[in-house]
């Protein structure tokens, strides 16, 4: 089970890197990259959806990619720092961490059982 939501974790720095690459892609290499996370992100998330519960494995894969393509575009990009934008991406991973861990316990009492 841990190895099912490091995939998830994977797939999710692969989504950062294709949610950038649609914006800042120039040249063929540039897109050729942007692909290969399109694929690998899917691919992963797909593989940990096997065993995870979907709802979870898609609120915690976009919450990942999300938060990171914010900071990442603020720390590579010069996307100017608010302090709001860290607030509400801190209440997302709160949320995405909360629904892991309800989850997790959920999974644990079934398998209890």
């Amino acid at each position: 089970m841990k190895r099912d939501w490091g995939l998830v974790g994977i797939a999710g720095l692969f989504e950062i890197g294709w949610v950038i690459g649609l914006k800042h892609a120039g040249d063929v290499l540039s897109w050729g990259g942007t692909a290969v996370c399109i694929i690998m992100s899917m691919y992963l998330l797909i593989l940990s959806g096997r065993r995870l519960p979907i709802g979870t494995v898609y609120a915690v894969f976009t919450g990942i990619g999300t938060a990171g393509t914010v900071i990442a575009e603020m720390l590579v990009f010069g996307e100017p720092f608010r302090w709001a934008k860290l607030l509400l991406i801190m209440l997302l991973l709160v949320g995405v961490i909360g629904l892991k861990l309800v989850t997790d316990g959920e999974t644990k009492r079934e398998g209890e059982a």
